[in-house]
């Protein structure tokens, strides 16, 4: 076993503190990282105070991981010590049903996630996954994707989960040249969602509560952004949109949004609120309209979108912190006081 030092929350209502872990023994599939930075999503938040139920502690989260091989086992062959390396939401899976094989692990009921999954302990010493507000990690090496030389590792932190979140529904229901693309929310999410929707070719407007961060919304790659605080927004944009990705986890009028696409037109829902949603299916049958849902993506859509955003020098727009800031960044991500992401430099762990 190796150690590494973290940070960690030992109870739901507790601060973070600084610990000490240990990482398991590297096997020959294994890929030992130096972790360089970690982005904070908002599932860290609602992980780590136990919102969703059933967290372990302590609490090591982080699954937005940026960081240099140290060290491979004796049979890895997709990576090398020295090699700019990133993991994302997962860190294994069974490898043998049907969305394994399709490339889409994120579906498989086998899934480990980054921390807070129960494993036997020669796979993370104390019996659950540990993330990466951490100075190291073991990870096997295919849930382990290359960052390319093209992005600063500070800013392609929050890729391996904010981006491929939004770049895999974007690939998925085709946004591109002559689609029309609507993201809803301009935060964490949003703001990612908007630069790769640009990228690829489509007409993007982003639908925000205010029009605060429109200056930053066009400086990203949107054509047009309005307030949907403002009720005439839903009236002048019915039947408009091919495609509405909305990543607010707040509870929204879905109906109102499910009017502003055109026939065949497909509403994501991304962010997750705490009630059931009600719909009125009248408004998905009289245009044929679709209400789905999509998570993170797999190891090779993520492995693209790296790649994509390389070539497009698409990053996040950080607030790069110390460890001893986390907590202080977990109260202003709940207040929506961050533009966009923060990151920690694990040096400071």
């Amino acid at each position: 076993m190796s150690t590494a030092a973290a940070y960690a929350m030992p109870a739901a209502d507790a601060p973070f503190q600084k610990v000490t872990i240990e990482r398991r023994e590297l096997g020959p599939h294994d890929v030992l990282i130096d972790i360089k930075y970690a982005g904070i999503c908002h599932s860290d938040i609602h992980t780590a105070r136990n919102e969703w139920g059933g967290t372990s502690y302590p609490c090591v989260p982080g699954h937005e991981i940026a960081g240099i091989v140290a060290a491979v086992g004796s049979a890895v062959t997709r990576h090398k010590v020295g090699d700019r390396v990133g993991v994302g939401c997962m860190v294994d899976s069974c490898g043998r049903c049907e969305p394994c094989l399709a490339g889409e692990e994120q579906y498989c009921s086998a899934t480990v996630m980054t921390y807070g999954t129960p494993v036997p302990e020669t796979v993370q010493p104390g019996g659950y996954t540990m993330g990466g507000y951490s100075t190291q990690i073991v990870v096997t090496e295919n849930f382990v994707v290359t960052i390319p030389e093209g992005i600063d590792l500070s800013v392609a932190a929050p890729l391996l989960c904010a981006g491929i979140t939004l770049f895999s529904p974007l690939q998925h229901w085709g946004a591109g040249p002559g689609k029309r693309v609507a993201i809803v929310g301009m935060g964490g999410l949003g703001h990612i969602g908007v630069k790769i929707a640009a990228s690829l070719g489509a007409e993007v407007t982003v639908l925000s509560h205010t029009l605060s961060k429109q200056d930053d919304g066009k400086r990203f790659g949107a054509h047009h952004y309005y307030a949907t605080s403002d009720k005439q927004t839903f009236r002048n944009l019915r039947g408009t949109f091919d495609l509405i990705i909305n990543t607010v986890s707040a509870e929204l009028p879905i109906d109102n949004y499910l009017r502003l696409l055109a026939r065949d037109g497909t509403m994501v829902l991304l962010g997750l609120p705490e009630n059931p949603l009600s719909v009125h299916p009248m408004h998905l049958a009289a245009y044929r309209r679709s209400l789905a849902g999509s998570m993170i993506g797999g190891i090779a859509q993520t492995q693209q979108m790296l790649d994509f955003c390389a070539e497009h020098g698409i990053g996040a727009d950080i607030e790069l912190i110390a460890a001893d800031e986390i907590d202080s960044a977990f109260d202003r991500v709940v207040a929506s006081d961050v533009r966009y992401r923060f990151v920690i430099d694990a040096a400071t762990i």
